[in-house]
């Protein structure tokens, strides 16, 4: 009796890379089709995409919940601003320096933070963005309080004897994607290293991966500081594009944002935290139009996504490549 063959369905075709290519193509013309204000609405998304992207290294890639990525944004952005009215320095010097300042502020604030547990963690880094915000306000010699730094220079570039100021909504938007690209890729390498298994290994049973002999506390300190110098990274884009920062750069709102932002892509992703922050910064923009709604309506479509998608985004556009590979 002969056995009949059972047909073996060839795999679908790998379209990660003619996806990326059009989602490049996509970010480049995007000024050419939209407007003004909503080429406003992409250049913020963008920013909060680099506080995200740390905040994603540490809840969705290491398991901790964090709230204090609203205090490291707040003093990259004070860090940035302060160094440009005060010294004149230029935006990539600023940059940078945001960065480095918020991940070392983390570090002296992370090593009694990460001996607490779950619920007392959080706690604590809720009480930084309260601690920041209250030294805004009241260090008025450096800060000068609820008035703020006003006049932060648009970031200028000197290329031997051209230089030019990044002014325009257009050329912000293209400084912010580059950033945002580099900020992307960054994230990348570090998730699919050695390091970025250790830390999904700490996520998913940390007493296993102490065991195992990974250094359990030391990565999480790290991650923090990584998460941290992200944050600050975005502050000082934030700070360079609307040219003021007040206290208000630390309310608890933009860290609920940055966690929205992670937990409703898809914690653990990196495009499902790239679509969410496209998402859910672009919807709290639009619905600026009808400001007496705008927190009830931001909240409806919370309750949907938890409904309807309860692990975000992620899962939903991992299906529908899947789909399309198949019938590709």
């Amino acid at each position: 009796m002969l056995l009949q063959e059972t047909p073996v369905k060839a795999p679908g075709r790998d379209l990660r890379l003619p996806f990326g290519l059009a989602l490049a193509v996509l970010a480049v013309s995007a000024p050419l089709l939209l407007g003004s204000y909503a080429l406003h609405a992409v250049i913020i998304s963008l920013i909060f995409l680099l506080p995200a992207h740390g905040l994603n290294l540490l809840v969705g890639y290491t398991g901790l919940l964090s709230l204090a990525q609203a205090a490291f944004f707040g003093v990259g952005a004070y860090v940035s601003g302060l160094m440009a009215v005060h010294w004149g320095t230029p935006f990539y010097l600023n940059l940078p320096a945001a960065g480095l300042a918020a991940g070392a502020l983390a570090l002296p604030l992370a090593i009694p933070a990460l001996r607490l547990r779950a619920t007392s963690f959080v706690m604590c880094t809720l009480g930084f963005v309260i601690i920041g915000q209250a030294i805004a306000k009241n260090w008025i010699s450096v800060t000068r309080g609820d008035m703020g730094l006003s006049a932060i220079p648009k970031p200028h570039f000197a290329l031997g004897p051209a230089s030019f100021t990044v002014s325009g909504t257009t050329q912000f938007y293209y400084l912010a994607l580059a950033i945002a690209a580099l900020a992307t890729a960054v994230v990348w390498m570090i998730v699919t290293s050695p390091a970025g298994r250790n830390m999904v290994a700490i996520r998913e049973n940390e007493t296993l991966a102490e065991s195992v002999g990974v250094p359990t506390w030391h990565y999480k300190l790290v991650v923090f500081m990584i998460s941290a110098a992200f944050a600050g990274l975005g502050g000082s884009v934030y700070a360079h594009y609307l040219t003021v920062v007040s206290p208000l750069t630390f309310q608890m709102s933009y860290s609920t944002l940055m966690l929205i932002i992670v937990l409703g892509g898809g914690p653990g992703t990196i495009s499902g935290v790239i679509v969410g922050s496209l998402l859910f910064v672009g919807l709290s923009e639009a619905l600026r139009i009808a400001p007496e709604l705008r927190m009830i309506a931001y909240g409806f479509c919370l309750l949907a996504l938890v409904f309807w998608f309860p692990k975000g985004f992620a899962p939903l556009l991992e299906r529908l490549s899947t789909v399309i590979r198949g019938r590709s």
